[in-house]
């Protein structure tokens, strides 16, 4: 027979309420625990000072005084975004963003969403949308490997034993970069497509791997990106991932990042 283990004495039952916020879709965790060094969220009318603070559940937390609701489903939108637009949900200069655009790609009943990850202004293709802060983190966290595969346009000279190289990883001004599967799709003159998939998402990783071959890259679109991909949804166009699909995959990825 088996017995569940005592619950220590003194430790509140619940969780942190970073973890609860980014749950119901408020923001990422990090994002969260900004908005309560801001003094924007509080219990019961009290301003919160901690990101620390466990609680039960989301019953009287406000953020900007407005209550939070219960967390919906989670839910992953795929979005080609267009080259030229800001990951941002709003830039002082002017410049255009992904929520200009996704204004009319997203369904009405579409919940306030956050990028999975980012892509820099220059580069399109997919960007997945969701509105839980839990998986959206799992997925950004390189510990969790999850790939993410691009095809880039670069003009210059360089080898398929060259790009097979970068499978044991290289380091460029001091930053290492874990293996890199690359491989040439096709070469016209000195312009080539190359395929490149990568597992740590870091900044611009892409993008400096191939300058540093000599390359000069003009065209950098997003694929895939765990198990979705772009495949033809069209520029500033947005589609929904079927909910069971949501669901499986958002509890694979969880369970494994918790054994980890």
């Amino acid at each position: 027979m088996t017995t569940n283990p005592p619950r220590q004495e003194g430790r509140p039952e619940g969780e942190r309420i970073a973890k609860l916020l980014a749950r119901a879709g408020i923001a990422s965790r990090r994002e969260v625990e900004r908005m309560i060094e801001a003094g924007r969220i509080s219990i019961d009318g009290k301003v919160l000072d901690t990101p620390a603070t466990i609680i039960p559940n989301l019953n009287g937390v406000t953020v900007d005084g407005k209550p939070v609701g219960k967390p919906q489903p989670a839910r992953i939108f795929c979005f080609h975004k267009p080259a030229g637009l800001l990951t941002a949900e709003r830039d002082f200069s002017g410049r255009g963003t992904i929520y200009d655009a996704l204004v009319n790609a997203l369904p009405k009943d579409a919940p306030r969403v956050m990028p999975i990850g980012r892509l820099d202004i220059n580069t399109e293709g997919l960007l997945l949308m969701t509105n839980d802060g839990e998986l959206k983190r799992a997925m950004e966290l390189p510990s969790n490997a999850i790939p993410r595969t691009y095809r880039a346009r670069a003009y210059g000279d360089v080898t398929q034993s060259q790009l097979e190289d970068l499978m044991d990883g290289i380091t460029i001004e001091g930053v290492r970069y874990g293996p890199i599967n690359a491989n040439m799709e096709r070469k016209t003159g000195r312009n080539q497509w190359i395929e490149m998939t990568i597992t740590e998402g870091k900044n611009r990783e892409v993008r400096n791997v191939l300058e540093y071959l000599g390359l000069e890259v003009n065209r950098l679109m997003r694929t895939e990106y765990g198990p979705f991909s772009l495949g033809d949804i069209k520029r500033g166009l947005a589609i929904e991932v079927p909910q069971n699909d949501v669901e499986r995959y958002r509890k694979q990825t969880l369970r494994a990042q918790s054994k980890r």
